[in-house]
């Protein structure tokens, strides 16, 4: 049952959040998709797993456990390191390290969580500076990338 709860608490956010990223423009515009785009992606996709977790039949209903409550604090404390770390560290680092407790709050080892975040932050970094033409902060991997 506590899926479904979760789903449904998902599902109101994503609402929220492409409510309040409706009116987002740029006062000049310097990006082809502007930046509602990001928002607007990251809604759908919290709404479509929300959605997921309410309608998926379950095999198993168990209560909110005190290791659920663990994984749930663990991706909220990543969420806002992520958030806090965006801008330092730039995208690619920050969705990686925050990838990494996330993963393991589902279930993956941490090889499979550190793989998952580094290729995660990678091609979504490629795919919104390259392909959607999106600058996002590059932060550490600036010196790297030749002070972008």
């Amino acid at each position: 049952m506590s899926d479904r709860i979760l789903g449904a608490v998902c599902v109101v956010a994503a609402a929220g959040m492409a409510w309040a990223a409706r009116d987002y423009a740029a006062a000049i515009s310097y990006e082809p998709v502007g930046p509602r785009a990001f928002p607007l992606l990251l809604a759908a996709l919290l709404g479509g797993c929300g959605a997921w977790l309410v309608l998926r039949p379950s095999a198993h209903v168990s209560g909110l456990g005190l290791a659920s409550l663990k994984s749930l604090g663990l991706v909220v404390v990543a969420t806002f390191a992520f958030a806090l770390l965006f801008q330092l560290l730039g995208f690619t680092l920050a969705t990686a390290l925050m990838a990494l407790p996330v993963g393991l709050a589902f279930g993956g080892t941490w090889k499979q969580s550190l793989a998952g975040g580094v290729g995660l932050g990678l091609f979504l970094f490629l795919m919104f500076d390259k392909l959607l033409d999106v600058v996002l902060p590059t932060g550490l991997l600036s010196f790297v990338l030749g002070g972008r």
